[in-house]
């Protein structure tokens, strides 16, 4: 996609948020906007790690929540401003992807998926335990509004305009990222990574630097989540979340810049509709019959769109492993 047609889906996305919350009167149909503006950060990370450097994980629930608590027991635990929260609680969720991410990214495959998904279970486990900072199975409340200045986002249409202009910045520095000289070695490693490496690219310097932005989107969107229900538990940072994301981004389409935005809105969309028609016709069922369904449409988007719903840009690098070399179209 060029620079112009970037710039005009922006400006389009732009003017669609400027006038939906005029449009839906629903607070609930709001609230699920806002949801799908959260997510849809989580997802753009999630992208960059899966469809540009070729890396799998099941454990991206782990950073959100990660930046969801450090924000929230600053502001309740410390009395820090809120504003100074948002600032500085994306900055943990990334510095322990930093730190685990060397490790972890050594490996391929099933083995890759196994070792983030017990990064998430652990993560997730670790919030129930620590109870004296983290409030336990019951959480912590007393979470101020995010405030800035004299501005305080205290009603879902303060908090759908202030996610979706992030969602906005964070589209905006990933067609930057994806279209920059890194970018195009993320694409060379997900070609073919032995050829990356052969013709001189640090692909584990890459690979950890995506795992790192991938976490570093996921605390802020922990964080903005924390300021906009002022209520944190450890059930939204479970495993099924994880899939979720997983599946935002492979139904969407990996390698693509909007590919993550369209699969959060197909599965926030899904999961609301879930909610009410699961136990309309199993009233007997439990929460297990979403994650299974999921898994359902994770299997059937594999066997016939294993690209997503958006086809990927053409590389503008095309690495062939039987050369080892790269040709620029």
């Amino acid at each position: 996609m060029s620079s112009k047609k970037i710039w005009w889906w922006l400006f389009g996305t732009a003017a669609v948020v400027l006038f939906l919350p005029m449009l839906i009167q629903s607070s609930f149909l709001l609230g699920v906007s806002i949801v799908i503006g959260l997510y849809s950060i989580v997802a753009l990370g999630l992208g960059l790690l899966m469809g540009y450097a070729g890396q799998v994980s099941f454990g991206q629930a782990a950073f959100y929540g990660l930046g969801a608590y450090t924000a929230a027991i600053l502001a309740t635990r410390c009395q820090v401003p809120p504003a100074f929260c948002l600032l500085i609680a994306p900055f943990l969720p990334a510095f322990v992807a930093l730190i685990i991410g060397r490790p972890i990214l050594r490996l391929r495959e099933h083995y890759l998926v196994l070792a983030t998904l017990g990064v998430g279970i652990l993560v997730s486990a670790l919030f129930k335990e620590f109870s004296s900072l983290t409030g336990g199975p019951s959480g912590l409340t007393g979470i101020p509004y995010l405030s800035i200045g004299p501005v305080v986002f205290d009603s879902d249409r303060d908090c759908f305009f202030l996610v979706w202009s992030i969602l906005g910045l964070v589209l905006l520095g990933m067609a930057n990222l994806t279209r920059s000289p890194v970018g195009r070695a993320f694409r060379a490693i997900h070609s073919s990574e032995k050829a990356a490496a052969a013709v001189g690219i640090s692909t584990a310097s890459l690979k950890l630097l995506a795992f790192v932005v991938s976490a570093f989107l996921a605390g802020i969107s922990g964080a903005l989540y924390i300021f906009w229900v002022t209520f944190i538990s450890p059930s939204p940072f479970s495993f099924t979340t994880s899939v979720e994301f997983a599946l935002m981004v492979v139904v969407g389409g990996l390698g693509t810049l909007w590919g993550p935005v369209l699969g959060a809105g197909i599965i926030v969309g899904l999961d609301k509709l879930l909610q009410w028609l699961v136990p309309e016709v199993l009233p007997t069922a439990g929460g297990e019959f979403e994650i299974i369904i999921f898994g359902v449409i994770f299997v059937i988007i594999m066997l016939f769109k294993p690209k997503g719903l958006l086809l990927p840009e053409k590389s503008i690098v095309t690495v062939h492993p039987e050369r080892g070399n790269n040709n620029h179209a």
